[in-house]
């Protein structure tokens, strides 16, 4: 039995627009399960179906067995989920928020109070204990927020956008923790992210949505393998000469894939060391200027990039 089963979800809204069209997926129990795509692609959607705060058009989704038209109560039962704003009572203590939890699910006492004691080592917080809530970094706000939401101890964890504005340093750590929580606790996680890096180091399986449709579900070895043929990658001094260079090697060049990524042109090329020739002729020739030009293995964002066809020049025009 999966952790979570999706089927031909479907969720059209009142206003027409259609947030899910069939979307399919399957996430094992006890994995790391990372959600992409573009903005607007439907994932906070999906989260809030699978929660039970939304209903779907159609198709059919089960939590852990449990349907979520007709056991919704067993559903909410198994799940917690981490919105991208926190749910801290900042005028609470950090052991009086944990209470709190623990009373509105009914935990009992003993329990909530060894369960309280578990989680504020597994993530870290003990140095917190004396300071006031509202004195906390982000980060350890959003470390709070979802020790706070395993206090329930939940078989499925949610977390939409869990890491977004945070420094290298709280990155770091919420990343272990996501991994300690998996591995200690023996929770499945269902994360969305607009991180790839994060997606990439984290995941056991990634699904790649455009749309409202799975494009491909796959772990992230599977997923680079997606694109055997090497890369060429052409580097520029800036954005805007690489802007220009895109918009003239795309006119002259309609037989490849052209992606432009901040100072960078990627191009997918099924013959990488023929046009690494063809193209540093080229822009000699114009006499464009480049800072480098190389053949490069395809990376998880290479991956996302070509199947959801997002390309920085389409965002700028």
């Amino acid at each position: 039995m999966e952790a979570i089963y999706v089927k031909n979800i479907v969720k059209r809204y009142k206003n027409g627009v259609e947030a899910l069209n069939g979307l399919s997926l399957t996430v094992k129990k006890g994995e790391i399960f990372s959600l992409l795509g573009q903005n607007g692609a439907g994932k906070s959607t999906l989260i809030n179906i699978l929660t039970t705060y939304l209903e779907p058009t159609s198709g059919t989704a089960k939590i852990l067995g449990n349907d979520i038209y007709t056991e919704t109560d067993a559903v909410r039962r198994n799940i917690a989920c981490v919105a991208q704003k926190t749910s801290i009572d900042t005028y609470l203590s950090l052991k009086e928020n944990m209470i709190l939890q623990s009373k509105l699910y009914k935990i009992p006492k003993e329990e909530a109070e060894v369960r309280m004691k578990i989680l504020i080592s597994c993530f870290a917080l003990e140095r917190y204990l004396q300071y006031p809530v509202s004195s906390y970094s982000g980060g350890v706000k959003r470390r709070l927020d979802i020790a706070l939401n395993l206090m329930s101890n939940p078989q499925i964890l949610f977390l939409d956008e869990p890491t977004v504005g945070m420094d290298i340093q709280s990155l770091m750590v919420m990343w272990n923790m996501m991994k300690k929580i998996r591995d200690e606790l023996g929770t499945t996680i269902f994360l969305t992210t607009h991180y790839l890096e994060e997606a990439d180091d984290l995941s056991d399986t990634i699904c790649i949505m455009r749309n409202g449709k799975e494009v491909v579900q796959g772990t992230p070895t599977e997923l680079r393998e997606l694109i055997k043929n090497n890369m060429l990658n052409i580097r520029f001094a800036n954005k805007s000469e690489a802007i220009s260079c895109f918009t003239e090697l795309s006119e002259a060049r309609n037989d490849i894939k052209l992606f432009l990524r901040e100072e960078k042109i990627l191009v997918h090329s099924k013959q990488s060391i023929e046009d690494l020739q063809a193209i540093s002729q080229w822009l000699f020739e114009r006499k464009i200027k480049f800072e480098g030009i190389e053949i490069v293995q395809p990376t998880l964002e290479d991956v996302f990039l070509r199947l959801t066809e997002v390309n920085e020049l389409e965002e700028i025009v």
